[in-house]
């Protein structure tokens, strides 16, 4: 290989999942609702970083930022206002935790916290509510992002989960 081949590979093994349809958080997979059955699986394999009595966060598959978490109900629900009390303070609790978690271990300089409330808002898949927590930094959408529409991420997404379990605030 010589160094110009260098600067031409873009690696995100763990796309691969993905690409071959063993990705847990794919909508294509015919089993049911992916954050349904994540849960179900242990917490490495599921990139699940922490749980709750009603809730869990776990690193989102297609992060836009590095720590990029989602924080779901356990139920199956989509709108935000059908939650039982109790599982809105689950999610608001592991909320809470994430942003202190992901700012001791990463030190971001921001954070965009929401949801994405059916297709039309954004929402990618919208049968079950998961609020993002995406950390941000000044700077963070350089031109390789902009123009080239591609994300630099420096960890493997198990690396950053084993990050962020370690250090989870409680």
């Amino acid at each position: 290989m010589t160094a110009g081949d260098l600067l031409q590979q873009l690696w995100a093994p763990h796309r691969m999942a993905y690409v071959t349809g063993d990705d847990p958080s794919s909508p294509e997979q015919a089993d049911g609702c992916s954050f349904c059955r994540i849960p179900t699986r242990d917490d490495a394999g599921g990139l699940v970083v922490a749980r709750g009595d009603l809730a869990y966060a776990m690193l989102n598959l297609h992060p836009y930022n590095p720590g990029h978490l989602m924080v779901l109900p356990l139920r199956h629900v989509a709108e935000y206002e059908d939650l039982a009390p109790a599982e809105a303070a689950d999610v608001a609790l592991l909320t809470q935790q994430a942003l202190r978690t992901v700012r001791a271990v990463s030190q971001p300089h921001g954070f965009n916290v929401g949801l994405n409330l059916g297709g039309v808002a954004g929402g990618s898949l919208t049968d079950h509510l998961h609020q993002h927590v995406v950390p941000r930094w000044s700077g963070d959408a350089n031109f390789i992002t902009v123009v080239g529409e591609t994300k630099l991420l420096p960890q493997l997404l198990a690396d950053t989960r084993e990050l962020l379990a370690t250090h989870w605030s409680r």
